[in-house]
């Protein structure tokens, strides 16, 4: 008898967008029994929908001519409604509301006075339209001189204006956002050919990234009914980073290694020699030691100090509840960012955690980026859950430094190192504001208390750990 060749399978066309396929190829078995996977799609994806949505597919269908059409009415009011009547301000609804209002009740109702206010309402918003109609065409280029700046620099911005219209230019409004501020200038009247340049100042007086952009043009009347913008450029990011001080080479306080440090675990074969030990039946006989062998009668092979690479961890809480004030805070990421520039310069294996996660440290421009961008913890992370968690993420860690304000004391400290790696040294950073440099030993861990970022040069030398 012969054999029903299989059914074919279609695979769905992948998504554009995403790469991967756009629905659920599904192979079909001659015999099969039980729900297809495409049945058990479509059970799931009706429970999932909302009782107004199961209601809307049974009166119009999925797919059905007047969704289509739905569709189609939601295109063409976005596309050509909205841009006649998004230029309307709040204020400018108001009176319109107010004009048709007037109009209609005046005139079922005879009463002229409301007929004189709707008319002199519809003159004030087609007065209004005159103020924004036509289309101004410019060329616009916003520059910073620098993307990069310090807490305190200071920061310029430019942009220059050129008039690429075949014929003269109204006067507008032209606007600059700087993160939550605004910086607006008068634009003249402008002939085709004409150039205009404006420079305007950023605030840099706290570390954060600002969104500079986009320049936009602004066209309005006089009464405030109508608003008509243009945005000409894409955004231009500033970062302020934080304040920094330099570290010596190879500061005291930064291991800086070639071939790695040697810890007190014991293996077979390294570069740091242990002792001696008898043989047994599987050694590399390389590292037989001949002569205290020929002494002893018996063979004895060497036996090393495991070296390792040695790898900075850097713990920044992020907690309010560690921090007595919010330039403690400031503080406490200015030292964080001064040892992680001198460990990337000195090119040791550096990893930076918050209490929000872990901050890109390959390059000091991008420690430094990430730095401006740190902010306060929205759930309550403490000193004590950024310890666990550093010991869970980077157990091999071999120095950690961790960081916060006033309100971490010395017992919190020793209950922290208990979460530490056993081999790993710890020094734990804390801000007081204005208070004396000093460092005091809590058990194996350095407790370091800091005023400000200029006390950190000293800290580091009397940390001391080569």
């Amino acid at each position: 008898m012969t054999q029903a060749p299989p059914r074919a399978t279609s695979t769905p066309a992948p998504d554009p967008d995403t790469g991967t396929s756009t629905g659920a190829s599904v192979r079909t078995t001659l015999g099969a029994t039980g729900p297809s996977d495409t049945t058990r799609l479509r059970r799931v994806v009706e429970r999932d929908r909302t009782p107004l949505q199961r209601a809307r597919d049974r009166l119009v269908g999925e797919e059905s001519v007047v969704a289509a059409g739905a569709k189609r009415a939601t295109g063409w009011v976005r596309r050509v409604v909205w841009p006649v009547l998004e230029p309307i301000t709040g204020f400018g609804w108001a009176v319109l509301i107010g004009t048709v209002g007037t109009l209609v009740l005046g005139i079922a109702l005879g009463w002229k006075e409301l007929i004189v206010i709707g008319i002199a309402g519809a003159l004030l918003l087609l007065a209004a339209i005159a103020f924004i109609i036509g289309r101004n065409r410019y060329r616009i280029e916003l520059d910073l001189a620098y993307t990069r700046v310090v807490v305190g620099e200071r920061a310029l911005g430019r942009i220059e204006i050129h008039a690429a219209s075949q014929k003269p230019l109204l006067p507008a409004t032209i606007e600059v956002p700087v993160g939550r501020a605004l910086a607006s200038f008068h634009l003249p009247r402008m002939r085709p050919g004409d150039v205009h340049e404006d420079v305007f100042a950023i605030p840099t007086s706290r570390r954060t990234i600002l969104q500079v952009g986009p320049v936009r043009s602004v066209r309005g009347d006089p009464v405030g009914l109508l608003r008509r913008q243009v945005k000409w450029t894409d955004p231009v990011e500033l970062y302020v980073h934080p304040k920094t001080v330099q570290l010596d080479e190879t500061a005291p306080g930064l291991i800086r290694d070639l071939e790695g440090i040697t810890t007190r675990d014991l293996t077979n074969s390294d570069i740091a020699f242990h002792a001696l030990r008898d043989y047994v039946a599987g050694d590399d006989r390389r590292y037989i030691h001949w002569k205290s062998s020929a002494r002893t009668g018996q063979l004895m092979v060497r036996q090393f100090e495991q070296t390792r690479r040695s790898v900075l961890a850097l713990g920044l809480s992020t907690a309010v509840d560690d921090y007595a004030d919010p330039l403690e805070f400031e503080t406490a990421i200015s030292i964080l960012g001064s040892v992680g520039l001198q460990a990337v310069r000195d090119e040791t294996d550096l990893v930076v955690r918050t209490s929000r996660g872990t901050l890109p440290a390959t390059t000091g421009k991008r420690l430094l980026d990430a730095l401006s961008g740190v902010d306060w913890s929205p759930r309550h992370d403490r000193f004590l859950d950024l310890a666990a968690t550093i010991a869970r993420e980077h157990a091999g860690a071999s120095v950690i430094m961790l960081h916060a304000g006033a309100t971490v004391d010395p017992a919190l400290v020793r209950r922290a190192r208990t979460l530490l790696p056993a081999q790993a040294r710890v020094i734990v950073f804390t801000v007081v504001k204005g208070a004396k440099p000093r460092l005091q030993p809590i058990g194996d861990v350095s407790l370091a208390t800091l005023g400000s970022v200029s006390d950190l040069p000293r800290i580091m030398r009397g940390v001391g750990l080569q």
